[in-house]
């Protein structure tokens, strides 16, 4: 089983690389892109069959190691 893991800054929290990515944007004349986010994309290859424990144990890895939840949040996907 596939699982794909969104991690992004929650709102509010500020975001250097996305306002860098912003502003190298609008010094390449790329006009009217008013707010970069930037986030990571994590994907695993799980020996786990069921998806209701592949979840589980991905929501784990998240909370312990991948996301830093005080100020990221986390989206899970399985395949």
């Amino acid at each position: 089983m596939k699982a794909r893991v969104e991690v992004m800054l929650k709102a509010g929290v500020l975001d250097p690389q996305g306002e860098a990515v912003r502003a190298a944007l609008g010094s390449l004349g790329f006009a009217g892109v008013n707010g970069v986010r930037q986030g990571k994309v994590i994907e695993l290859d799980l020996a786990e069959t069921d998806a209701a424990s592949a979840e589980a144990t991905v929501r784990q890895m998240c909370e312990k190691l991948l996301a830093n939840t005080v100020i990221e949040s986390y989206r899970i996907s399985l395949s």
